[in-house]
């Protein structure tokens, strides 16, 4: 079982800031993919960035909405995964969760192949 707790959400102008944070429980956190996804009312759920490292490679997919504006980073001491959120933009205003794949492999972008969510946290960006 792997537990997932994001955090650092919030309300922001656009052309802000903010850093999402992702916790994870879990012995072989290094091993996982962990990948952020997004979901707006009205709107089905959407990939927003992955990572995943096969030591000594880290390897990483954006989608193309955020590409160039959001960074996704792991410290795998910390068992965490950051979500770096630059130049925002009010079509970015959505519920972001964070997920895990424990198989080893390239960072996926289909929701299905993730075996665990946390609850999300919500990023309002004001126009």
């Amino acid at each position: 079982q792997v537990q997932l707790v994001e955090s650092g959400g919030g309300l922001v102008q656009a052309g802000g800031s903010l850093r999402l944070s992702c916790a994870a429980s879990g012995r072989t956190f290094s091993r996982y993919t962990m990948g952020w996804f997004r979901q707006a009312p009205g709107k089905e759920r959407e990939f927003v960035a992955a990572i995943s490292w096969s030591g000594p490679s880290t390897y990483y997919a954006y989608a193309d909405s955020v590409k160039g504006r959001f960074t996704i980073s792991r410290d795998n001491a910390k068992n965490t995964v950051y979500l770096q959120m630059n130049s925002l933009k009010p079509e970015d205003t959505a519920v972001y969760y964070c997920a895990a794949d424990l198989r080893v492999g390239a960072p996926k972008r289909a929701g299905h192949e993730y075996d665990y969510w946390g609850q999300g946290t919500q990023v309002t960006v004001s126009s």
